[in-house]
């Protein structure tokens, strides 16, 4: 990835309404979701999802497939990893980080 495409995914990501699909998307996992149970489940109306899911798209965070006359959108897990390794590509210069989960933790 590049910063590029880190900043659009980024900023796809920063905005709460879009955010929350896209973890609502993450939740139900490859098998997806429509429209209309994204919209019933965020309380979001229909243009407003629309265009929240247009950005997304954009982003590459989501991706859209045809099942007869339903829409499913599913989140692109890769996508998101290729992020989170940019992000994290030079975390600790290079070396293996001694930070563990948070669960582990002491001082947390």
């Amino acid at each position: 990835m590049d910063e590029k495409a880190a900043v659009v995914a980024l900023s796809a990501l920063a905005q709460d309404m879009r955010l929350r699909i896209f973890r609502a998307l993450v939740g139900a996992g490859p098998s997806g979701l429509t429209p209309g149970v994204l919209a019933a489940t965020l309380s979001i109306g229909a243009s407003g999802l629309s265009f929240h899911l247009k950005e997304l798209l954009h982003a590459g965070l989501v991706s859209q497939q045809r099942n007869g006359r339903h829409l499913i959108y599913r989140p692109e897990i890769a996508h998101m990893n290729e992020l989170m390794d940019y992000l994290v590509a030079h975390c600790c210069g290079g070396e293996p980080c001694a930070v563990g989960a948070v669960s582990d933790c002491v001082d947390c």
